[in-house]
Formats: C-alpha cells, sequence, structure tokens
C-alpha cells in the first residue's frame, strides 16, 4: 500500500505539493496530482517535460501528459504515466516509487513513495 498523504517540497520561491491518485490501484494511466504554488516566479512549464518516475527495481518512465494551465502564480493539474512500460508493469515488484521533477526554481525536487505493509 502507498501512501496517499500529499508530500510537499518548498525549495527556492515555489512550494510544490504531490499527492499520488491511483498508485494502489492503477487504471489506464499512473496519476500524480501536482499544485504548484509561487508570488515571484511564472509557472509557465509543461511539467511532462521536466518529470519522470522511477522504482527501486530500475524502471524510469516520462509522462504522457501534464493537463494543468500555462503560466500563473497557482498552477495545479495531474501527471500521467503509462502503467507499462513496454510489457512490463511498472509497478510489478517496486516497493519505493519516486516522482523527480526538474527545474521549477530549482534543478530537481523527488517526492519518494513507500510501499507500506497493512498493520
Amino acid at each position: 500500500y502507498f501512501s496517499t498523504e500529499t508530500l510537499a517540497d518548498d525549495q527556492g520561491a515555489v512550494t510544490v505539493a504531490v499527492t499520488q491518485v491511483n498508485l494502489n490501484g492503477p487504471e489506464d494511466t499512473l496519476d500524480f496530482y501536482v499544485a504548484l504554488d509561487t508570488h515571484s516566479v511564472n509557472l509557465d512549464m509543461d511539467l511532462a517535460k521536466n518529470a519522470f518516475l522511477t522504482t527501486d527495481t530500475g524502471l524510469t518512465v516520462s509522462p504522457v501528459r501534464w493537463d494543468g494551465p500555462a503560466g500563473g502564480h497557482h498552477v495545479a493539474g495531474t501527471l500521467k504515466f503509462l502503467p507499462t512500460l513496454g510489457d512490463q508493469p511498472v509497478l510489478e515488484g517496486a516497493e519505493q516509487v519516486t516522482l523527480t521533477i526538474r527545474n521549477v526554481d530549482v534543478p530537481e525536487r523527488n517526492f519518494i513513495w513507500v510501499l507500506q505493509t497493512p498493520d
């Protein structure tokens, strides 16, 4: 079970908060809700070009879509990744998933979800 708590990173002038939406029951895509908040940086970037997902099993996948608006100081949307890489399920055997977002006012931000066994 991957935690559904929101993970936040407030490096630089931008706060980025990420919530995994469906790692525990993937559908057509693996989705991450991302909210960016700033008072000084224009958030006119396509996060699909600045993000990737890695697992502790060695897989790395790029997003297929970012549906957030471009520009402004408060931007939110969903980053979507395919659940398979070739014919291999991305989450198969994974105990840790890391979403990396690059070049949002700092070189890199990492958001890590660790598989937890139910108590």
